[in-house]
């Protein structure tokens, strides 16, 4: 082959590509396509397995009791509550007995009982990322890790969001935040679990949803605000993501428009999931710092790893800062924000860093780890000891 015929060759792969991606771009002006590379929630990744029946991914007899929650526009959620191992250990002769598949009523299941009659049980309300189902990847090995800090105490509840798994309905940003609510309502109503007892945990789009779940509660008349949330592999915004955001860590979204800022931003505003969770932790702080009293309002765990292809650690980044920068009433620029952060930090060797930033209302910790990829890192140990702070957080006086 000559060397032009090969530049030639090199020509038409490089304009067959640019078409496809061309094509790309028009298909996400479609909000069906849009939602389908934003949530991926037709890619189950459990495809021909029961999620009602939890014991295919390790978990013993009827620790694991699928339910279904109903959301106030009439989506049926599909959920799964998780007992702590000790407390299953505890229990496990009354818990073998029962019987299998979807629960209709807190009354009918043991495992329901021990989360609503324990005066000390600890509930973690559980979010996970874009695709797949409650069995999907490392999720399940994240659910043991959740309560791996106090395996008789910290039960968690999980849901699949409108439009995932066996859940009815479409995705959408109003949706999964309605999605949320419903079951932080069913956890303090129905299960009984005060909000000073409750974690909210989220990865990646999860991340996204708990910030305006938390945000929400926080901006009512009455405040509720609940014992800390951790957020692992989060993203600032849909704007900043689509920029750098991989589907499937390989198809890039926006990205190849970076280079050209009002090209990338006219594209952005055909997006209609925002999801803008760097304005909305700011917000969620400030309510939080306005509140009267100098007890314990808020603490935030940000849980980054280095070698995430999916989402860059730079996000976790901003997040940290602008929910600083909302703590702090002459407020603080990113640069200045970092320079702080060289000073203070503290090096964990092989397992990375950790920044903290306290005030008498709260604590802003955010975690970043050599390694771990994007979703792998859910069921670290640090993510397990993030939850455990979050529960025992109390407060101490600020910088």
């Amino acid at each position: 082959m000559t060397l032009t015929s090969l530049f030639q060759y090199a020509v038409n792969v490089l304009g067959i590509c640019a078409l496809g991606y061309l094509l790309f771009l028009g298909l996400l002006a479609i909000p069906f396509f849009q939602d389908q590379a934003i949530y991926l929630h037709s890619v189950t990744l459990t495809w021909f397995q029961d999620v009602t029946i939890a014991e295919q991914w390790g978990f013993l007899r009827n620790q694991v009791t699928p339910f279904t929650l109903n959301t106030p526009d009439g989506v049926t959620l599909h959920a799964w509550h998780i007992l702590p191992l000790e407390l299953y250990r505890r229990h496990e002769e009354e818990l073998v007995k029962q019987p299998e598949g979807i629960a209709n009523e807190m009354t009918d299941r043991t495992s329901f009982k021990l989360l609503r009659d324990d005066p000390e049980a600890l509930l973690v309300l559980y979010l996970h990322g874009a695709a797949g189902t409650l069995g999907s990847g490392w999720r399940p090995p994240s659910y043991r890790a959740m309560s791996a800090g106090a395996p008789d105490k910290i039960h968690t509840v999980a849901i699949d969001y409108r439009g995932f798994g066996s859940s009815s309905g479409s995705p959408s940003e109003q949706g999964l935040l309605t999605d949320a609510i419903t079951l932080a309502e069913w956890a303090m109503r129905e299960a009984g679990i005060p909000p000073s007892r409750i974690v909210i945990f989220g990865q990646s789009l999860g991340t996204a949803v708990g910030i305006a779940l938390t945000e929400h509660y926080a901006t009512q008349s009455n405040p509720i605000l609940f014992a800390g949330m951790v957020l692992v592999a989060p993203f600032a915004d849909v704007e900043l993501l689509t920029s750098t955001y991989r589907i499937a860590g390989t198809v890039p979204i926006l990205g190849p428009l970076s280079p050209f800022p009002r090209l990338l931003a006219f594209f952005n505003t055909f997006i209609l999931s925002k999801w803008p969770s760097k304005d909305k932790l700011a917000s969620f702080v400030r309510e939080c710092e306005a509140i009267p009293g100098d007890d314990h309002k808020y603490h935030i765990t940000i849980i980054h790893a280095q070698d995430d292809y999916d989402i860059p650690w730079s996000h976790s980044d901003q997040l940290f800062w602008h929910a600083v920068n909302a703590s702090r009433p002459g407020g603080v620029t990113f640069d200045e924000l970092e320079e702080e952060k060289e000073q203070t930090k503290t090096g964990l060797g092989p397992a990375g860093w950790v920044a903290e930033y306290r005030t008498t209302k709260g604590v802003v910790r955010e975690e970043i780890a050599k390694w771990g990829l994007h979703d792998r890192i859910m069921s670290y140990p640090v993510v397990s000891l993030a939850v455990l702070r979050a529960f025992e957080a109390k407060a101490v006086p600020g910088k």
